[in-house]
């Protein structure tokens, strides 16, 4: 891995040096475009609207509006002189309880290297945030950007989660939803029985992405002139009973216990 920033991250008066890492990466298959007549791969170039000039990527600037409605423009320098963009610190602001920040706020996750000589500090840390089970709400800016941040621990490493701002979040506003909704007690009842026969510990590595798996397929059956998906039998129409949600539930649960159980995963000694 690659460190996209260093810096130190600081609470109270210590300072811990350290490096930011991307904590995740795409297994999406890759993919450019091409003319579909002939496979001849498409290029895009810069040019001034209205003429086939190009424009040099170092030339190019962005454009904002004001208040009052003007366009104004920012060069790279313009935005390089903001305060912020001098600053070399993962500046942590608060600690919090875990539940205080709800999971619809987490954007990116970035592990967190430490940097110096002695990673002491970096580990003091940690494992403060463990014993009190908060988490560090910091400020940092990257890329141009001044992010919001929750430094959690996963396994023996620091994680710095950036966080959407309040106004990214939208409001949820469905009307449907302000209706007053009857729900009878054996719906309940069997709902919860469903999720009770539904319970386990979550292995993420049961999943895998079938759309990226059979993406591939289909590109290797396409290189070799076969056939990726053989035509499947329609489905059967659901049975009027199951239409009824009570019906539905007791339905599931029934097939829930029809299927052998899964073994449960044994817990990593520590």
């Amino acid at each position: 891995m690659r460190a996209i920033w260093t810096g130190e991250l600081s609470f109270g008066l210590v300072n811990v040096p350290v490096k930011v890492y991307s904590a995740i990466e795409s297994h999406d298959a890759k993919s450019h475009q091409v003319d579909s007549k002939d496979g001849v791969r498409i290029r895009y170039k810069r040019v001034r609207e209205g003429t086939d000039e190009e424009i040099e990527f170092a030339n190019i600037a962005n454009a904002y509006e004001s208040d009052g409605g003007d366009t104004v423009v920012l060069s790279k320098e313009d935005i390089k002189s903001m305060p912020v963009e001098k600053h070399r610190e993962i500046a942590v602001t608060e600690f919090v309880p875990r539940e205080d920040v709800d999971p619809i706020m987490f954007d990116k996750p970035y592990f967190l290297e430490p940097s110096s000589k002695s990673p002491k500090a970096y580990v003091l840390l940690r494992q403060a945030l463990q014993e009190t089970d908060r988490l560090a709400i910091c400020t940092f800016t990257l890329r141009n950007r001044t992010r919001l941040c929750a430094l959690r621990v996963v396994g023996n490493v620091m994680v710095l989660q950036t966080l959407l701002w309040p106004d990214e979040v939208r409001t949820p506003e469905f009307p449907a939803l302000t209706e007053d909704v009857k729900i009878r007690p054996q719906e309940l009842a069997m709902a919860a029985s469903l999720i009770d026969s539904m319970a386990t510990e979550f292995d993420p590595e049961q999943y895998e992405d079938d759309y990226q798996v059979q993406l591939r397929q289909l590109i290797e059956a396409k290189a070799t002139g076969g056939t990726a998906f053989p035509e499947a039998p329609e489905e059967e129409a659901e049975d009027d009973e199951v239409a009824d949600l009570l019906a539905a539930l007791k339905a599931s649960v029934k097939n829930r216990e029809a299927q052998p159980e899964r073994p449960a995963r044994k817990r990593a000694a520590g």
